[in-house]
């Protein structure tokens, strides 16, 4: 049983020394990177920090010759009534030139440090974002892997400079050491082991706290998160209305506050061990330090060495064992940024499904739309958002959705745009799965402006043109979209007109009304003059009636030729497309015009009625 103990204890070990040097592995692609990121500023500082590492050993070994020739000369003067200071003062001017280089190199390094650290923050920023245009919309919004982005960016951007910058004050301070040790050691060779053994126990302590501290940070993730948001609902302007008008700012701050109470409670815990092991355990090297003091003061004291010498002794076995403890503490430094940037290679190397469609045409473009069985189920939802979905919408009809909210209605439109795939059947485009088409050419056919499209806080210009980017900052273009979608009344009524600044984040921003904004976003719809497939869903909500079906009326003549997708809860408009279909809980109930369905005095038939009971 006891040999059994035993062997599960070294296997436990064996397993920490394993995991301990195995984190260590993104130690090298740190480098890389800011390697690549400024080769210039990596070899200036690497040079730089053998400079700073090899000076002190030179200042400590001249300034003992300086004590060493001061002691001569004096008893020159005594003996003989005279003596020349040219030795001390040269001894002296070397010393002043050794400083200086020191300190040169120091601020050096300070600098590329600095240029680095913003040059790479850029860098890697840069990557995360980049990588986030590679997701897929599911992963966005899967909560973990939410969780996973912000922990990169939140940490990531700084870390890899630290480790960079730990690595070269490994390399700084192990040249100090073997040059302290290379003097060291003709006093004794005991000394030079005394000094490296004194610092471990500070050293295993900090990288078990260093692992405590980045599990304590990985499983908070979430509510850092829900701190992020409360701060964003408490302090923008989109959400100012609603809490001041429900008076939710002092519940929303209180549990903020519940928040960081808990998570400081876990740090002060965290903190108050690593100080406390740090303090009991630091002081192991105090009591080195000093009997290393004793040991060497006695040794002159004996004249086996000079006063010089001892002199020296101390500063190095002083300077050895502050290099020894900023190695040890630097790589447990390592050891935590490691930790901290797997986040974000385990985010940068996030698998990104393959997009193969390279079609840009199909072949039967009078076909339209098709959705042949198409099934579709949120990740981790418990039922299909849709369920057996069949639909042809041929080229030049107008397609109404009609159904209760979460129904599938924009799911299905998510579908058709591919920003999901269905788990089963599947959607065509003039005759062509939609996954073998390219994403570029098929996105370019579609026009779509969502129930929640984006209010962004650009010139009007830019939010009409946002609708195709090839010609963001084309004014013929925006302002031939803002013709077709209405807004050109808007743009005229403002003070800069297109060049005007929208929302309240930016200096001379103007805030626009609900069916104003949905008057743009139409517009940025028709910035895609390829797009034979228009889909608006819902955008029309924040207008009144009448002015839905006039926006309505005027889609439907410049939509002739096209494919024209609505979704609308009004049913004045919905009875303007030539097919309507009811969806409910994800199945399509009823299908055909508005006559049709009112014939068949269904679920289409009822809800009409009920609306229209409202206006009488």
């Amino acid at each position: 049983m006891a040999a059994h103990s035993g062997m599960t204890q070294n296997t436990g070990t064996a397993e920490t020394i394993r995991g301990f040097l195995g984190v260590f592995r993104y130690s090298r692609r740190a480098v890389e990177l800011v390697w690549t990121t400024s080769r210039g500023l990596t070899i200036a500082l690497g040079i730089l920090t053998v400079l700073a590492g090899v000076l002190p050993a030179a200042m400590a070994w001249v300034g003992a010759l300086i004590i060493d020739a001061v002691i001569e000369t004096a008893q020159q003067m005594q003996a003989a009534g005279e003596a020349s200071l040219t030795r001390v003062f040269t001894l002296v001017a070397i010393e002043g030139l050794i400083v200086a280089a020191l300190a040169g190199a120091q601020r050096g390094i300070s600098m590329c440090q600095s240029l680095l650290r913003a040059l790479l923050g850029q860098r890697v920023n840069v990557m995360i974002l980049e990588k986030a245009l590679t997701l897929e919309l599911s992963q966005f919004e899967d909560s973990e892997f939410y969780d996973k982005l912000i922990r990169a960016r939140r940490e990531a951007s700084s870390r890899p400079l630290s480790l960079v910058t730990r690595t070269f004050g490994l390399a700084q301070n192990g040249v100090s050491l073997v040059s302290y040790g290379f003097l060291l050691v003709q006093f004794s060779p005991w000394a030079v082991v005394v000094l490296m053994i004194a610092g471990l126990p500070s050293f295993f302590a900090e990288a078990k706290f260093s692992g405590d501290a980045f599990r304590l940070f990985r499983w908070r993730s979430p509510e850092s998160r829900m701190q992020m948001y409360l701060e964003t609902v408490l302090a923008r302007e989109d959400h100012a209305k609603e809490v001041k008008l429900f008076g939710l700012g002092h519940l929303l701050l209180d549990r903020y506050g519940d928040i960081f109470r808990k998570l400081y409670k876990e740090d002060r815990a965290l903190t108050i061990r690593r100080d406390t092991w740090g303090f009991g355990l630091g002081l192991i090297g105090t009591v080195t330090l000093y009997a290393a003091y004793a040991w060497i003061a006695a040794t002159a004291v004996a004249g086996r060495i000079t006063i010089g010498q001892m002199s020296m002794y101390l500063m190095l076995f002083r300077q050895g064992q502050a290099a020894v403890s900023a190695i040890l503490s630097a790589i447990g430094g390592m050891y935590e940024d490691n930790l901290y940037l797997s986040t974000l290679y385990e985010y940068l190397e996030t698998p990104v499904a393959s997009r193969q469609g390279q079609t840009t045409r199909g072949p039967s473009p009078d076909d339209g739309i098709r959705f042949e069985g198409v099934t579709f189920t949120y990740p981790g939802a418990p039922r299909p958002a849709l369920k057996d979905i069949d639909l042809h919408i041929r080229p030049g009809e107008s397609l109404a959705l009609v159904g209760e909210n979460g129904s599938g209605k924009t799911t299905l439109i998510k579908l058709l745009t591919r920003l999901y795939s269905p788990d089963r059947g599947r959607i065509l485009l003039d005759g062509l799965d939609l996954v073998d088409w390219d994403e570029h050419a098929l996105r370019q056919r579609i026009g779509v402006i969502f129930q929640d499209f984006t209010r962004y806080q650009l010139m009007v210009g830019e939010n009409i043109g946002a609708g195709d980017v090839r010609y963001l900052e084309d004014a013929t273009r925006w302002q031939d979209a803002a013709d077709m979608g209405m807004a050109t009344p808007i743009v005229e009524d403002l003070p800069a007109g297109f060049e005007t600044q929208l929302g309240k984040w930016f200096k001379d921003g103007q805030e626009l009304s609900g069916g104003q904004w949905q008057k743009v976003a139409l517009s940025r719809a028709f910035m895609r003059t390829e797009a034979d497939v228009l889909v608006l869903d819902e955008p029309t909500a924040a207008m009144d009636a009448a002015a839905e079906a006039t926006v309505f009326e005027h889609f439907r003549k410049l939509t002739e030729n096209r494919i024209a997708i609505l979704i609308s809860h009004r049913f004045s408009t919905v009875r303007m497309a030539d097919q309507i279909v009811v969806v409910q809980d994800g199945h399509i109930i009823e299908h055909g015009s508005h006559e049709q369905l009112i014939g068949l005095n269904g679920h289409y038939a009822h809800l009409f009625h009920l609306q229209a009971a409202g206006y009488r």
